[in-house]
């Protein structure tokens, strides 16, 4: 369990002193990729890092549909002592593998439409 302080009057909590951690990462990717193929592509980057946790599995998932892209959300564990290489890793990894794929990550953009109406 995690050590509850108050500092301030306020709760804190210490994830750090817990043995192990989960990392949640999302990366968004373009309306027209393969889903399937990049929640695949997440899934082996994690079980290819010997420090993430076997148990329990790491995870893909799609977590949303936003406004540029479909959001895959990887979860995984590591211990305490691995987390912050691990999580850095993770979003680097996934960059890497993705360009290497094919497989895009959008950046945000909108459609603006001018319609003009005529006085009269």
């Amino acid at each position: 369990m995690y050590q509850m302080v108050s500092l301030l009057g306020a709760a804190m909590s210490n994830f750090s002193r817990n043995p192990t951690r989960r990392i949640d990462i999302t990366v968004g990717v373009s309306y027209t990729d393969d889903i399937p193929k990049s929640l695949s592509v997440a899934k082996a980057l994690m079980d290819a890092d010997d420090r993430i946790l076997k148990d329990p599995a790491p995870q893909t998932m799609v977590m949303s549909l936003g406004d540029s892209s479909v959001n895959i959300h990887m979860r995984c564990w590591a211990t305490g002592g691995d987390y912050w290489d691990v999580l850095f890793g993770l979003n680097k990894g996934i960059k890497e593998r993705y360009d290497a794929e094919g497989i895009s990550i959008p950046f945000p953009q909108r459609d603006i439409h001018i319609v003009e109406h005529n006085k009269g």
